[in-house]
């Protein structure tokens, strides 16, 4: 069981978290640190490292600390430059270009980024173990404001962050947010598809993380449980899978009907959210017992403290 809170902050260090300290020899040699990859982003002079360097030694601090205390970068220059060191994915400016929720993205060294990770590392050994194609994994929960969406996107985009091509796919065909979240065209996208409309364009890129794309859930159907309850729609599943590495599906609230279940079965792997103060013991069973006895096995429980 997974815990997110969104109360705890991250630390200073959390600036640069995971370079050594570095010296005059290892930015002016061959070892390629953070402050080769500052020094190259910020077009920093001779001097400018020199000065770096000094406070580095004067205070005790890391490199990119160092930087940003002297105003030679900005705490988006650091996690930019960690990006190309480690070939770590992560956004910067992210308050004008993505939503604030994406935490995997915009506070990629935070707490709640690291739980989200640790969530990453169960479900690889129990979803997506073993020879591929591996099933969808569906995110539902009872209620709206549960985190689903939360959720889903931050969970498809640590997936993303390992490499594998991972898809995100917004079957919420009653309150869609994914677009919203991730700033992208909801013109075409699941409904088009489900209903013979057209494909093109459905599936779009995430520029950020060039590993990760999201099915937006289109245009909202009058008629979003059969769209998910035709045979269409388990035969695109098979289709997704045997394309992306992996396929995280967000889902309606199971309040607004059996949307969920029938899709956790379509999908074969089904992640819980409850919510913190909100969500009853007898609510979730009631859900986990509506898909039993199909396909769709039940990865775990999620418990958002968001």
């Amino acid at each position: 069981m997974a815990k997110f809170r969104d109360d705890e902050q991250a630390a200073p260090e959390l600036l640069e978290p995971l370079s050594e300290p570095v010296d005059a020899q290892s930015v002016a040699g061959g070892e390629r640190t953070i402050g080769d990859f500052l020094t190259a982003l910020r077009d920093l002079k001779p001097e400018q490292v020199e000065r770096i360097l000094a406070h580095q030694r004067e205070k005790g601090v890391r490199f990119g600390e160092a930087a940003v205390a002297l105003g030679l970068a900005s705490r988006d220059d650091v996690l930019a430059a960690l990006s190309q060191q480690f070939d770590y994915p992560v956004a910067t400016g992210a308050g004008e270009r993505l939503g604030d929720e994406l935490v995997a993205l915009v506070d990629p060294f935070g707490a709640r980024a690291e739980h989200f990770r640790s969530l990453r590392s169960q479900l690889m050994m129990r979803v997506f173990a073993g020879t591929a194609p591996h099933p969808a994994l569906a995110v539902i929960s009872p209620d709206v404001g549960d985190g689903r969406s939360y959720c889903a996107a931050n969970l498809a985009l640590v997936l993303a962050q390992l490499g594998g091509r991972t898809l995100l796919v917004d079957a919420d065909l009653r309150n869609p947010r994914q677009h919203d979240l991730f700033r992208l065209d909801n013109r075409a996208g699941l409904s088009s598809i489900l209903s013979g409309r057209s494909d093109q364009g459905a599936i779009q890129p995430v520029a950020a993380v060039p590993s990760l794309f999201v099915l937006t859930a289109g245009t909202t159907p009058p008629n979003p449980l059969e769209l998910v309850e035709r045979a269409s729609f388990g035969l695109l599943m098979r289709e997704l899978t045997a394309k992306f590495d992996h396929v995280v599906i967000d889902t309606p609230a199971a309040v607004h009907g059996a949307d969920a279940s029938v899709i956790a079965a379509r999908a074969g792997a089904a992640l819980l959210v409850a919510r913190k103060d909100k969500s009853r013991f007898a609510t979730l069973q009631e859900l986990v017992a509506s898909f039993a006895g199909t396909p769709a096995q039940l990865a775990g429980v999620v418990y958002n403290e968001r």
